[in-house]
Formats: C-alpha cells, sequence, structure tokens
C-alpha cells in the first residue's frame, strides 16, 4: 500500500487545515421532519408525498463481503461534508472501494448545520439511491454538495438529473422529507457510537482521529487490510 499512501499524502496535502476539523453538532437538537416548501422553478412538476418509501435503504459502495467496514455520517448542510465528499472521498474511492477492499457506507448526521435544507436534500438523496441505485445516489451527493451555498428546489432537480434520476421524484422527496426518519435513525445511531459532528468516519467501528483528509483515512484503512 506505499503507494496508495504517498499519493493520498500528496493529495491531502493541497487542501490545507481544513480537513483537521468538521462542522460541530448541538446536543439534543430537534430535526425538523416536515419537509421544506420549495419553488420548481424550469422543472414543471407536481409534487407528491411518496406513499412507501424504503427506511431501511442504506446507500453503500464496493465489496459487501468485505471485513472492512467505512461508516462515513454526513450532513448535507456542513460546508466541511462538502469538503470531504469532493475533495478527498474520490482518492479513497478509487484507492480502496473500486478495488473491493472495503464496504463504503454512507450514514446520515443532519446536525443541521442549515435547518431548512438538511434533512430535504438527504431524504432526496436517499429517494434517488431507493429508485436507481447507490452509484446514482453517490453521484446526486457529489453534485447537491456542489451547489450547496445556493440549496433550492431547481438545485435538488438538477443533482438529481446530473445522477440520471427524475428531478421531480427528488423535489417530492425534499419537499415531504420523505425520508427524514431514516436520517433520525442515523443521527441517533450515530450519537450511540459517539459521533458530535460532521464529518465522522469510522473504521471498523473505530472512529478516524486526526481529521478527514485521504490520507487520514488511508491510513485507518491499511491497518485493518
Amino acid at each position: 500500500m506505499e503507494r496508495t499512501r504517498r499519493s493520498l499524502l500528496a493529495a491531502g496535502a493541497t487542501v490545507g487545515v481544513v480537513g483537521a476539523t468538521g462542522c460541530l453538532g448541538g446536543g439534543g437538537t430537534s430535526l425538523d421532519l416536515s419537509g421544506v416548501e420549495l419553488d420548481t422553478g424550469e422543472y414543471d412538476c407536481e409534487l407528491e408525498e411518496s406513499s412507501d418509501p424504503d427506511i431501511d435503504y442504506r446507500p453503500t459502495l464496493g465489496n459487501p463481503e468485505s471485513d472492512v467496514v467505512v461508516q462515513v455520517f454526513e450532513d448535507f448542510t456542513c460546508g466541511h461534508c462538502a469538503n470531504y465528499t469532493l475533495n478527498h472521498f474520490p482518492a479513497i474511492r478509487e484507492e480502496y472501494v473500486e478495488s473491493g477492499d472495503v464496504r463504503y457506507e454512507h450514514w446520515d448526521w443532519p446536525i443541521p448545520v442549515d435547518e431548512m435544507w438538511a434533512v430535504p436534500v438527504a431524504s432526496a438523496a436517499r429517494g434517488v439511491g431507493v429508485r436507481n441505485g447507490d452509484e446514482a445516489f453517490f453521484e446526486f451527493a457529489s453534485a447537491a454538495y456542489e451547489s450547496q451555498a445556493s440549496y433550492s428546489g431547481e438545485a435538488v432537480g438538477a443533482a438529481a438529473e446530473a445522477a440520471g434520476a427524475d428531478p421531480c421524484a427528488a423535489m417530492s422527496d425534499a419537499r415531504f422529507a420523505s425520508y427524514g426518519e431514516a436520517s433520525a435513525a442515523d443521527r441517533s445511531e450515530g450519537e450511540s457510537m459517539g459521533v458530535e459532528g460532521t464529518p465522522t468516519i469510522f473504521v471498523n467501528g473505530s472512529p478516524v482521529e486526526g481529521g478527514y483528509e485521504a490520507a487520514t483515512i488511508a491510513s485507518a484503512i491499511d491497518a485493518e487490510l
């Protein structure tokens, strides 16, 4: 794994100290699971509440039989989570997920940094994954993070389109927080594991210490391989 570690160290060095911290959550914060009023903008959508959302869906990549499980707790409104997903996760995905070395799981941990959008965007992402598969979920997540500073109904629809998914269905899931119960359950599980902010990464149940840079996560994974 020497080549991997050197390349990830180089990638992590370009980002700076922001990777050493994260978005901190307040204990006992209640979540608004009612969704958000949104304008569909250029999309001519009739938004409808999902009658049977798959609350048990877990966005997952990699080898489902791997002995190394990476759990990542994120808030779609946390700037550090955007930094992690857009600048660090691609290296981890290339070196460990696509090789089949790990099972990689996304978990919601809405702090929320933005009370209006945290649960709705997470709900839209899960709905995309349920209907279109795990790859689509992670494509939606990356596209959503790119528009984090200006979330809107149109931004949710555009992220869904980028993932090859139905923008109207995604906006419906955001509007009605269809998967809010799943996000709340994830946060509860995270709290029981000691999560206090995002992003928080666990490798085989142990928290990765020292930040969320690709090199730091790689070292934690290598120790389990």
